[in-house]
């Protein structure tokens, strides 16, 4: 069977800590941050061989959004989100991606502030 629909991967919840932040604390101190993806993409060759050469590696992807937020500094919830996106987006046989991430606690009465960016392609 010959499959052409459109797959959506889902990293769900994935929870990192980084320093993001223009306050002292923040500046200083890492904080928690959970990150949802929404990564549509054409999986046609992989369903129909089975193969993971044409497949799009959502460790691979994964991995990548851990170094990136791990290892560096952010002043802005929007240039971690955006990113993070451009991880998210970079193989060329994606076609729409979505990324939001929380920052718990960012407010006194809110579980959490979060932004949420995407690409057409």
């Amino acid at each position: 069977m010959q499959l052409d629909n459109p797959a959506i991967i889902k990293i769900k919840n994935l929870r990192l800590r980084t320093f993001i932040g223009i306050k002292e604390d923040e500046i200083n101190n890492k904080q928690d941050v959970v990150i949802n993806a929404r990564i549509h993409y054409s999986a046609a060759d992989a369903a129909n061989s089975d193969d993971m050469d044409k497949a799009l590696n959502y460790r691979t992807i994964t991995k990548k959004i851990i170094a990136l937020v791990e290892h560096q500094r952010f002043s802005l919830l929007e240039k971690l989100t955006a990113e993070v996106l451009a991880i998210a987006s970079e193989h060329p046989s994606v076609r729409y991606a979505e990324v939001e991430i929380d920052k718990p606690h960012a407010l006194r009465f809110a579980d959490s502030v979060s932004l949420t960016l995407s690409v057409n392609k």
